[in-house]
C-alpha cells in the first residue's frame, strides 16, 4: 500500500515536471490534487524555476531539487495524519 506521503510526492513530482516543461497549470481537481497538494506543487515549481533562472542547477538537478522539496512538504502536510484527521479538523 502506498503511503499518503509517497502518493503526494508522486503526484506533485509528476505535475511539477509537466508544468516546468511548459504544459501549464490546470485546475487542481483535474490534476487529481487537493488544494493543499496544489499549494505544494506551486511552491515546488517556483523553486525549480528560480534555480533554472539563477543557473544554479541543471535540468536534472532541478528535478532532484523538486523531488526533495516535494518530499519535505508532503511529509510536513501528512505528519499528523490525513487532512481530515488530526490538526485539520
Amino acid at each position: 500500500m502506498t503511503s499518503d506521503v509517497d502518493l503526494c510526492v508522486s503526484i506533485v513530482v509528476h505535475w511539477s515536471r509537466e508544468v516546468l516543461d511548459g504544459r501549464g497549470y490546470g485546475d487542481y481537481q483535474s490534476m487529481g490534487l487537493s488544494g493543499g497538494q496544489y499549494g505544494i506543487l506551486r511552491e515546488v515549481v517556483d523553486a525549480g524555476r528560480a534555480a533554472l533562472r539563477k543557473g544554479t542547477a541543471t535540468r536534472a538537478g532541478v528535478g532532484l531539487l523538486m523531488r526533495r522539496q516535494a518530499r519535505e512538504r508532503c511529509a510536513a502536510r501528512y505528519r499528523d495524519g490525513r487532512p481530515t484527521e488530526g490538526p485539520w479538523r
